[in-house]
């Protein structure tokens, strides 16, 4: 079936690093663009960042210059490699293949 499983979150200090995995399964990984949501508590889900098919980009502004998505196709998975981390990233982060599926979520938490 459809699937789709993140890995990667955790604690981390203000300034670290972290980096997202979501790896698919149950339909054509290449034939979907795929994206990164969070939602932080009390707050909705938003849309942080997107890769299309042929690897364009999209980032939501407060992230820009911080976060990078990637996608390897022969492995399903895409990657959110997440630098200089502030407390008001924490939140769970959910991977997107867009239109398709959902992943479970992952919870990151910025904090000293």
């Amino acid at each position: 079936q459809v699937q789709l499983v993140e890995s990667g979150g955790g604690l981390v200090q203000p300034g670290g690093s972290l980096r997202l995995s979501c790896t698919a399964s149950g339909f054509i990984f290449s034939d979907y663009s795929m994206g990164w949501y969070r939602q932080a508590p009390g707050k909705q889900r938003e849309l942080v960042t997107t890769i299309s098919v042929k690897g364009t980009t999209y980032y939501v502004e407060s992230v820009k210059g911080r976060f990078t998505i990637s996608r390897d196709n022969a492995r399903n998975t895409v990657h959110l490699q997440m630098n200089s981390l502030k407390p008001e990233d924490t939140a769970v982060y959910f991977c997107n293949a867009i239109g398709k599926a959902w992943g479970q979520g992952t919870q990151v938490t910025v904090s000293s």
